[in-house]
């Protein structure tokens, strides 16, 4: 000991000074001994007195050896590791280095993430990963995701990722009801079904996007699989606090008249202004938009000590949406544990999430008659229409809507209730093997609850339910119960063989067997007429009549084998061989089995003798093939099922069984280069991607009378995607002081429908006055899936009547609702203590239909006491022109989105004994946007399916995108 010496320092981050907890301080690299940096960062060895040498390292960061020089106290910073090669990604049943992935896998971590208030996970990687596609339903708090990679594949059985949450794979079922038996209001947007986690609480989002890296999920991963990892306890970790607080508003609102405008365009009609001028002046869009301030607020501790770590965190989220009475409250409560047994040889796993979910709706919905839910009544309004009579009832004309009696004479919640656990083990049989089994236990509840109000005016119809008639609500009232209860299990065995040798090659084996049963069950009580006349009671029971309870339950079993090689000669050839056996209980006993097997090759050029010293300093090239499955559509259809009609007292065949109903199938292949250049400070990745899917799933309804509605069948035919995908990083500049990182990605996509012959479905309903029936959307032969087809509108002529060249009744195939290309650009910045971050995206090449202006917005709705826009009443458009469906009313939607700037700054805390990091930071989402659509916002996609078949990229008095102002604070304790 007299011999040794003893060095003190600290380690901090060199970006923000911040303290490095858990760094590793040895005397020389590899050596035995040595020390790890505590809380603050500081740390303490002893060394042998001839020592001239420290070397730290960290994961994540940039190993540093530095010299003593007969020093007793060494401070250093380390730099984080920009050489994302290195980096470690995860994957199915496993994790991989990026540079000996074959795949196309693609990974965020938290400092990758969209900023700002975030409702759902889907929303931290929108526009940041190359051939990902997301694109909310709606801004409204909680609404659904269309997730799109590499292109759409299916015509009805699904166009989701598979989501793997901390190794559990979980149903694309979002627990919620629809929302209103009123058939003239319509239903609720969907609810994504990823709104039960807490983003604060994602370490990692791994996106595997071809058929090499998701065929391990089989039938589950033709749409491609993300992976989603949540954060685990480390040594030192402490507690750690968040807060944020945020205001938004409305990014755009429609440019109606007011008032005096309205009697003015109304006389320029030639119409008697007199006959509907009620005398106010009210601004109906004041009356349900609002600045909306939301809460978010996130503690986590944990730690590590000898073989146990653990972390657990509470969050709780209040967001207000920017219509009145949205809501979603949310709170979690997570725990992620290990511990090591036995040395090492066993290791058990731990994972579990409760979450707490409260949605208020406003009454809006996807596919409102003419009167429309809460936003089409609001811009159909009569501007000098009172809100409320004399006598303090709410003002009705007889006809349509009052959207603020709208707003307060409805009262529609839901609460979810979501638990997810997982629990593993981990058996160590030999130094290269071993085992880990895992249970998987998915289980949710949910319970909307909905009221009419007896004074509610304009319900004046019965609605049909289940085959009988209940009564209107003006005068009766009606409440509503919808419950539903989701549940699955699964239970995998893998075996792990992992063998290294000393000329850096190496195998691994993958062997695992997987079994998931899935249960569904919902029950809905209707009722109506209320004891207490014209009293709005928010109880069930209160009412006088109801009908018989009904509801429906389903189950189906997914079991299957499957096995991965990963081989690796010398460090240059990398070959990945992956095989799927799914079996589903979906399917009849002719197919109810498929296989779903794999290959990618890399050859990591750089390695060679040969290879070009100097100029690359990482050169791969990648290829690949597979093939992936799914089975996404309802259980039974290979047996005969029937419904009881409880109104008409019979039972209905529900569909007619097919026992031969084949799997849909993707095959993929593709190629990549991965590369580095000037010392890694320029990296990139070039993907080719061609994706067929075929045997397509789709529900055939038949013409009547038939014994049944309809078959699932597999249309002939097949989708072809293919394109081009970019991803560049570049440390622009990596001074002491300062710092620029730009992150740049872009997609090239092509989507075709190929070998479809004469068939053609319709789907994208357009709502509106007189437009039953009508449809924008269809899918044929050597188009683009959601390709629109309507005729074309060449203006008005001398007479303002529509100009439609081919005819009204001849539609011509237009654009598609799909982006050609999309692209985004991510240029973050540090100096000493501040950090900021600007994020934009674009897309082009792509439709959008306006179903809005197509139901409201034409000048014949002046005659009849009905706002428009400032357009439409300044145009030459003859009253008497109807608004049919044409391309009067699609438009392009190319756009260009400053997305989401950030700043922050990180306190210096010098020796503070109560913090260990302090950072303040604002950020601004959706705050520019550049596009020549005249709706809101061209990143929308309200749900206008017909039967069953999905439309993409119209827009129907949607939910609008909020521009929204966030300050937040983290602290370490």
């Amino acid at each position: 000991m007299a011999q040794n010496k003893v060095i003190t320092g600290k380690v901090t981050d060199k970006k923000d000074g911040s303290p490095l907890i858990g760094v590793s301080v040895v005397t020389a690299l590899g050596a035995a001994g040595g020390a790890i940096t505590n809380t603050d960062g500081t740390y303490r060895i002893s060394v042998p007195a001839n020592t001239n040498s420290l070397t730290f390292t960290y994961v994540g960061y940039v190993n540093l050896t530095v010299a003593i020089s007969g020093r007793t106290a060494v401070n250093v910073s380390l730099e984080a590791d920009n050489k994302t090669l290195s980096e470690v990604v995860v994957v199915g049943y496993g994790t991989q280095r990026v540079k000996d992935a074959t795949g196309s896998v693609a990974s965020l971590s938290t400092k990758d993430f969209n900023k700002g208030v975030i409702s759902t996970p889907d929303q931290l990687l929108q526009g940041r990963i190359a051939g990902v596609q997301v694109t909310p339903s709606s801004g409204e708090p909680g609404a659904a995701s269309s997730i799109s990679i590499r292109g759409t594949g299916s015509i009805r059985a699904g166009n989701d990722p598979l989501y793997v949450i901390d190794g559990v794979p979980i149903a694309n079922d979002a627990n919620a009801a629809s929302g209103a038996t009123t058939g003239s209001l319509g239903m609720s947007s969907a609810r994504n079904p990823l709104a039960f986690l807490n983003p604060a609480d994602i370490e990692n989002i791994s996106v595997l996007k071809d058929a090499s890296a998701s065929a391990i999920y089989g039938s589950r991963g033709a749409n491609g699989v993300v992976l989603i990892t949540t954060k685990k306890g480390r040594k030192g970790a402490g507690i750690q606090f968040s807060s944020n607080t945020s205001i938004s508003s409305v990014a755009k609102r429609y440019d109606l008249l007011n008032a005096q405008q309205f009697i003015a365009a109304v006389t320029a009609t030639g119409a008697d202004a007199s006959a509907v001028n009620k005398g106010a002046n009210t601004n109906w869009q004041d009356q349900i938009f609002r600045t909306a301030v939301s809460q978010n607020y996130n503690l986590g501790f944990g730690g590590a000590k000898g073989g146990f770590n653990y972390r657990a965190s509470f969050s709780y989220d209040d967001q207000n949406g920017t219509v009145k009475k949205s809501q979603l409250k949310r709170g979690t409560g997570r725990i992620n544990a290990s511990q090591l047994l036995l040395g090492d040889r066993i290791k058990l796993d731990l994972s579990f999430l409760a979450a707490d979910l409260h949605n208020t709706y406003a009454p809006i919905t996807n596919n409102a008659g003419f009167q429309g839910s809460l936003i089409g009544a609001t811009l159909g309004a009569n501007p000098t229409y009172p809100i409320k009579n004399a006598d303090g009832t709410y003002y009705f004309d007889g006809t349509n809507r009052n959207p603020v009696a709208m707003l307060n004479l409805i009262d529609d919640k839901d609460r979810v209730h979501r638990y997810l656990g997982n629990f593993g083990v981990t058996f160590k049989i030999t130094k290269d093997l071993s085992y880990k089994g895992t249970f998987g236990d998915d289980y949710s509840t949910a319970k909307r609850t909905t009221y009419y109000d007896p004074l509610l005016q304009g319900y004046t119809d019965a609605d049909n339910v289940r085959g009988q008639s209940i009564a209107q609500i003006s005068g009766n009232g009606r409440g509503q119960i919808q419950n539903v209860k989701l549940s699955s299990q699964i239970t995998e065995h893998n075996l792990t063989y992992d063998k290294k040798w000393s000329d850096k090659s190496a195998l691994t084996v993958l062997a695992g067997y997987s079994y998931q049963v899935f249960k569904n069950y919902s029950w809905n009580d209707v009722r109506w007429n209320t004891a207490t006349a014209n009293v709005l009671v928010k109880s069930i029971d209160a009412f006088k009549n109801r009908l018989p309870i009904y509801g429906d339950t389903a189950k189906s079993e997914l079991q299957s084998y499957y096995g991965r090689i990963n081989y690796s000669f010398m460090d240059r050839y990398l070959v990945t061989a992956t095989v799927r056996s799914d079996g589903s209980s979906k399917f009849g006993s002719n197919h109810k089995r498929a296989t779903f097997p794999a290959l990618a090759v890399k050859w990591k050029i750089m390695n060679e003798s040969f290879a070009p010293k100097g100029v690359f300093d990482d050169l791969s090239l990648r290829v690949n093939y597979g093939k992936t499955g799914n089975q996404e559509f309802p259980p039974y259809q290979s047996l005969a099922v029937n419904q009881y009609n409880f109104g008409s007292n019979s039972n209905t065949l529900l569909w007619s069984p097919n026992p031969d109903l084949k799997w849909e199938t993707t095959t993929q292949y593709g190629a990549g280069i991965d590369f580095a250049i000037f010392n890694s400070r320029l990296t990139g990745t070039v993907d080719y991607f061609n994706k067929t899917t075929k045997d397509l799933l789709f529900f055939q309804y038949f013409s009547a009378p038939a014994p049944s509605p309809g078959q699932w069948i597999n249309l002939p035919g097949k989708i072809i995607n293919k394109g081009l995908e970019l991803g560049l990083n570049l440390a622009a500049i990596q001074s002491s002081k300062f710092r620029w990182d730009v992150a740049y990605n872009m997609t090239i996509l092509k989507n075709t429908v190929k070998d479809f012959k004469q068939r053609i479905v319709n789907t994208g309903a357009i709502n509106g006055q007189g437009l039953s029936g009508a449809y924008a959307q269809v899918i044929q032969n050597d188009y683009p899936i959601f390709t629109f087809k309507v005729p074309q509108f060449n203006g008005f002529d001398s007479n303002g009547f529509g100009i439609y060249p081919n005819g009204i009744d001849k539609a011509t195939l237009q654009g598609s609702a799909l982006p050609k290309f999309t692209t985004s650009l991510t240029n973050n910045f540090s100096y000493g203590p501040f950090n900021a971050s600007i994020f934009i995206n674009a897309a082009t090449g792509f439709y959008i239909y306006n179903n809005t202006a197509n139901a409201y917005f034409y000048r014949g709705n002046l005659v009849t006491g009905h706002n428009v826009t400032q357009e439409v009443a300044n145009s030459n458009e003859n009253v008497l022109n109807s608004g049919e469906v044409s391309t009067r009313f699609l438009e392009k939607g190319d756009f260009v989105r400053l997305s989401n700037v950030t700043l922050g700054y990180t306190v210096h805390l010098g020796k503070s004994k109560t913090f260990k990091s302090l950072n303040f930071n604002v950020s601004g989402q959706n705050l520019a946007l550049i596009t020549g659509y005249k709706g809101l916002d061209p990143e929308v996609n309200t749900n206008k399916d017909i039967n069953n078949v999905p439309s993409r990229g119209i827009d129907y008095a949607s939910y609008p995108k909020p521009r929204t102002i966030t300050i937040g604070i983290n602290a370490g304790f």
